[in-house]
């Protein structure tokens, strides 16, 4: 290839993940100039790319998420379209719900026990759909966490949403419709909770995650309208679930190189710090970031155009042997002497929480990563029975058809020892 594609829609749909990172290496270049569904598109890669694209100046993030994306993954209305003031100011209502210690702590405390209370129940040799499975505790999980009321009848109903809109924003005919139903039948369940709340004195948790959406004002002082409340909920609630599919990639590394269950079983929280990182790292979570030229300007011999789009790579810029030595292996000890670089690990976004659009939630991410991994290593006996494991880098989002299957090992005794009262 030596001019990047006029049109790469189709091109784009067919290779996923790997249309920037393998066009970019193609022309040998960090960036080109492209067209997506006709619409002027600039890719780009790298840690100069991922500082460029964080530059408030530069962007803009309003009308930069596709409109089948919005309607099915991201809501209208919320904080990922916003930009300036009105971004920051939105930004804190997650900042202070989200990012506390005791938030977090409660919230792992939570996820824990359903995954303890799940365990007992299964049956030895019983299989296992851990996607489905840990979709259906981590919505549990977070929607007791966040004050949000979940009968037991309800619940599989309301996971299967969660994971249809996760599963459908890149996705065409049935799966995208199936997101958008899944989308409107949430914002409905969730704009009513929050109606109650404002209109009728429903006594929901005092203090709760849902009480400080309903009342949240925006700059000018208003209440936010119920459609934008459920939306940022929502926000909350379906990027918890989705830290399922990160689920099923730690326990596919677990299975794939066992001599990191050995590290593991050995103890030390560092080594499940960087455990966590590299699986971050390694697996295909969400492909890239989308913004707009905000002004007119150069870079690396490109012209960036106002209203042009820009996607920014993440699963190339993860792959780059500029900031990655031997990119391609699984390596956890690479985070031994990490720096933090917050333009090089961008699976949550980069840059600050406060003042760029680097997701809030990712602490909460990596809290209950490290509390999974930690049950199927030291609390929890499987085998993994034989299964297409293989990820398919062209369909977003990647995971293994099969779900990723175990089968409990579990005997009275092994119960009683696992779960005795200390």
């Amino acid at each position: 290839m030596t001019a990047p594609p006029l049109e790469s829609t189709y091109a784009l749909w067919k290779k996923g993940y790997v249309f920037i990172d393998s066009t970019c290496r193609a022309l040998g270049v960090k960036a080109f100039k492209t067209r997506l569904m006709m619409h002027p598109t600039i890719c780009m890669q790298g840690e100069a790319a991922a500082r460029l694209f964080y530059d408030n100046e530069k962007f803009v993030r309003s009308g930069a998420m596709p409109a089948r994306a919005q309607k099915t993954l991201v809501g209208v209305g919320g904080v990922q379209g916003m930009d300036d003031h009105a971004h920051r100011h939105r930004k804190q209502m997650f900042i202070r719900e989200l990012m506390t210690h005791a938030h977090i702590e409660q919230l792992v405390r939570l996820h824990h026990d359903h995954w303890r209370e799940a365990i007992r129940q299964w049956k030895p040799s019983s299989e296992i759909v851990l996607l489905r499975e840990t979709q259906r505790l981590l919505c549990k999980s977070v929607c007791a966490w966040a004050g949000v009321p979940l009968a037991s009848q309800e619940l599989g109903r309301r996971a299967q949403e969660f994971g249809n809109m996760i599963d459908s924003g890149a996705r065409l005919g049935l799966h995208h419709w199936r997101g958008r139903m899944a989308r409107k039948s949430c914002e409905r369940w969730i704009g009513q909770l929050v109606e109650d709340i404002r209109h009728y004195g429903k006594p929901e948790q005092p203090g709760s995650v849902l009480q400080a959406v309903a009342w949240h004002r925006d700059e000018q002082g208003q209440l936010l309208p119920l459609h934008v409340a459920a939306v940022e909920l929502i926000n909350i609630l379906r990027p918890t679930v989705a830290v399922a599919q990160l689920a099923v990639f730690s326990a596919l590394a677990l299975h794939s190189f066992p001599a990191c269950r050995q590290k593991l079983l050995q103890g030390g929280e560092r080594y499940l710090d960087w455990f966590v990182l590299e699986v971050r790292r390694f697996y295909p979570f969400f492909p890239f970031l989308a913004a707009i030229v905000r002004q007119d300007f150069h870079w690396q011999g490109l012209e960036f155009r106002r209203g042009h789009r820009v996607l920014l790579d993440i699963y190339g810029t993860h792959r780059d042997p500029a900031l990655w030595q031997d990119p391609e292996q699984f390596m956890p000890e690479r985070f031994k002497d990490w720096d933090g670089n917050s333009f090089g690990l961008i699976a949550n976004g980069g840059a600050t929480y406060e003042y760029h659009h680097r997701c809030p939630g990712e602490w909460i991410t990596i809290a209950l990563m490290k509390t999974i991994v930690q049950m199927l290593v030291h609390e929890l006996e499987y085998t993994v029975p034989d299964q297409d494991l293989r990820l398919d880098l062209g369909r977003i989002p990647a995971l293994p058809e099969s779900g990723f299957i175990i089968q409990p090992v579990l005997t009275p005794s092994h119960l009683e020892k696992k779960y005795a009262s200390p």
